[in-house]
């Protein structure tokens, strides 16, 4: 009979010197379980699976977990000298010992110990749970469904590239089968052979799995559940079902924010309006009392007052209440509204185009042409030059032969992988109003934009985060918008919310679009053109 594993947190806090990350959180992770964690960079997705693995003890509550659970580290660890096949049986060593704990209950059952044949069926149920009887075909199967079949297990681990070694990593965590597993951005570095392996594999564990990604489809194909793990609406919180479900779920989520903001708002300008009009009033106008009502009429007058500043005082009452407990307004979601068409540019015929283009040992030749109102997508594996080609039509790189011809006027924005500001120590208000100039910057503030919080606006762009980088220079991008509009791996460093609000953003750009991803959900809902690039 197999133990039944779980990870539980038990109110929970994490604080590192003055920065809090997690205050008062619980959770369970059950057997069967696939738990997705979600949110911003930096939000403290790698710290809950730090605290889950036992590698960090919480300032406060209790964590608890399987004895065998294992941790796949975003960067893998190696000694001096390690093979593959070291790399391997380390990762197998909880399951050698368990090995070695069924050969000596073996030996075992020809005693006369009282204990010895519960002893030899308790170690027979951890061999049999950590499947130590195919070890050799498991490794053989993992190594080729993770795209490192071809490779020698004496092969040294230096000479392996940073994909490889982190999908070795996966490998070794993966047959050391622990009874909870927890994973920190497992699709990274992996093709869609090598993820559609893992998801399998995934879904047939026993045992609970967290695990942190951006990779939207993966969360759609394995996770049972959710956790959104988001500080702005009060902390973690779990969503059952996948990330389709999850959308739908924050979509109707971000509806009644945003109506009960419109309705505390309306009210506050009610109440604010009945006070003024309240006080304003004062006694209702009429005639002036005749000598016999005087003294009626001033003690009419009296309670009318007394009624007068009863109501302003119930509204004054209520509007500091309502303004102390009021919901903020929801965070502005990124669009391209109010951006120029480029309506000179609505003539007939291409406004970019390539001409057997080629750059030697990068790009093959390559003839192409671009509408006002085209929208592209661009894939291709690895070194296929699908960033070469963003290059080439952005005018930063020349071509080894062929032509690249743009309209007169045209005005063409990428969006690189790798963003690098010349002046790091500039913050990100500075760097988009020099942009766009001080009075569009006053009436179309950064922050408006819904790509920098307001805490960053004054930090020094280079201390900012990959993610943070990536959002500043599309900002930059959108400030003076292009007529073509190149964006390469969009959705990579970013957030699962912003890379969604990107996507339905393009979809209304009001120009031309070309898109260079990996990303499986973007390409499985792009409606328009599709280029795939081979290696030259």
């Amino acid at each position: 009979m197999r133990a039944h594993h779980h990870i539980s947190m038990d109110s929970v806090t994490q604080v590192y010197g003055d920065r809090t990350v997690f205050v008062d959180l619980s959770l369970v992770a059950s057997s069967g379980d696939r738990l997705g964690l979600i949110g911003e960079n930096g939000a403290g997705k790698s710290t809950l699976l730090r605290l889950a693995a036992g590698v960090e003890e919480p300032s406060d509550g209790a964590v608890r977990r399987p004895t065998r659970t294992g941790l796949l580290w975003q960067e893998l660890e190696t000694r001096p000298g390690d093979t593959i096949d070291h790399v391997l049986e380390r990762g197998l060593a909880e399951v050698r010992a368990i090995e070695r704990r069924v050969e000596e209950a073996g030996v075992g059952l020809a005693t006369d110990h009282p204990a010895a044949a519960d002893n030899y069926a308790i170690a027979l149920d951890d061999a049999e749970r950590a499947g130590l009887w195919t070890i050799e075909q498991r490794r053989d199967e993992t190594l080729r469904g993770l795209g490192l079949g071809h490779l020698a297990l004496d092969r040294p681990v230096d000479a392996l590239s940073g994909g490889q070694r982190s999908r070795l990593g996966l490998a070794a965590l993966l047959l050391s089968r622990p009874d909870a597993l927890l994973l920190d951005e497992p699709t990274n570095h992996l093709d869609d052979e090598a993820v559609a392996f893992l998801r399998d594999r995934l879904i047939a564990w026993e045992g609970p799995v967290l695990f942190a990604s951006h990779d939207r489809a993966f969360l759609d194909e394995v996770a049972t559940g959710l956790i959104d793990i988001d500080p702005s609406r009060g902390g973690p919180r779990r969503f059952g079902g996948n990330y389709t479900a999850y959308l739908a779920e924050k979509a109707a989520e971000r509806l009644r924010w945003e109506a009960q903001f419109v309705a505390e708002a309306k009210e506050e300008r009610a109440l604010a309006a009945t006070m003024e009009e309240t006080a304003r009033r004062g006694i209702a106008p009429g005639r002036g009392p005749r000598d016999n009502e005087k003294m009626g009429y001033d003690k009419k007058t009296g309670t009318v007052q007394r009624q007068v500043a009863r109501r302003i005082r119930n509204a004054g009452t209520r509007l500091e209440t309502l303004r102390d407990t009021r919901v903020d307004a929801p965070a502005p979601v990124l669009d391209f509204a109010g951006i120029p068409s480029g309506s000179h540019l609505l003539e007939e015929g291409d406004v970019l185009t390539t001409d057997g283009a080629t750059v030697a040992g990068r790009l093959a030749p390559l003839d192409l042409g671009l509408a006002h109102d085209a929208s592209l997508l661009i894939t291709g594996r690895n070194g296929a030059g699908k960033s070469t080609l963003l290059a080439l039509l952005a005018g930063r790189l020349a071509p080894t032969s062929g032509r690249v011809h743009r309209r007169k006027g045209l005005r063409v924005g990428l969006l690189e992988q790798d963003v690098r500001f010349a002046e790091p120590a500039r913050s990100p208000r500075s760097l988009y109003e020099r942009a766009v100039g001080e009075r569009r910057a006053e009436t179309t503030p950064l922050a408006g934009l819904g790509l920098i919080a307001d805490r960053d606006l004054d930090r020094p762009v280079g201390s900012l985060s990959i993610g943070q980088q990536r959002r500043m220079a599309l900002a930059l991008i959108i400030a003076r918008p292009p007529h073509v509009f190149l964006l390469d791996e969009p959705t990579n460093h970013l957030s699962l919310a912003l890379a969604t609000e990107l996507e339905e953003a393009l979809g209304g750009y009001p120009g031309a679009v070309v898109v260079a991803s990996h990303d499986r959900w973007l390409r499985r809902r792009w409606e328009g053109a599709h280029l795939r690039l081979a290696p030259a």
